[in-house]
């Protein structure tokens, strides 16, 4: 059975974004974006793909995306519809009831039931969790790693890594990768 990745974004303080859902205060050196290109280019947007120079990279991770609504804002603000057109899309909502476009699945009902289906399917490419914390929070029983991209700097105040209920949930760390920037990369299997 393939897996659940939530791979994400935090300041050392633990926020995914500002109280407005801001990211560009995360810091992207060379260094760190080489590696994200290099290591996880299936998780980025296409357009960010493009950027890289990775676009035409076949994916070796990922194949499938699932992420809410409020992750999927910004593309549309922009007019982008499939903003991960290298990936199967699916955006949770209770919300958006029609998909702007047809690469993108709404999933309106229990996003449990959904990821247990994505991820009984047959494929060697895992599931990548884009967020936000509300459906991090939903979703913490199906998330089977963590790689929790951690930049140098205290936010302060904004949109945790999960927002769910008291549910202690235990991961082991099997891997840290830092970079001279302070980036660290944080990887976790469920316990």
């Amino acid at each position: 059975m393939r897996q659940l990745v939530y791979y994400i974004g935090q300041s050392i303080d633990g926020f995914i974004a500002g109280p407005g859902d801001e990211v560009d205060f995360f810091p992207v050196p060379d260094e760190y974006a080489t590696w994200m290109f290099t290591q996880f280019g299936d998780a980025l947007p296409t357009h960010a793909r493009r950027l890289g120079r990775v676009d035409d990279v076949p994916n070796s991770r990922f194949d499938t995306i699932v992420m809410g609504r409020r992750t999927y804002q910004p593309a549309l603000d922009v007019g982008i519809t499939s903003p991960y057109a290298h990936l199967r899309q699916y955006v949770v909502s209770t919300t958006m009831t029609q998909s702007p476009d047809p690469a993108v699945t709404i999933i309106g009902g229990d996003p449990v039931a959904a990821v247990q289906a994505l991820k009984a399917e047959d494929s060697p490419l895992d599931v990548y969790l884009a967020g936000g914390a509300g459906l991090a929070g939903a979703l913490l029983p199906e998330i089977d790693r963590l790689v929790v991209k951690q930049y140098p700097v205290v936010a302060g105040a904004g949109v945790p890594l999960f927002s769910t209920g008291f549910a202690p949930t235990s991961f082991e760390l099997t891997d840290v990768q830092s970079f001279g920037s302070g980036h660290v990369v944080l990887d976790y299997r469920r316990a």
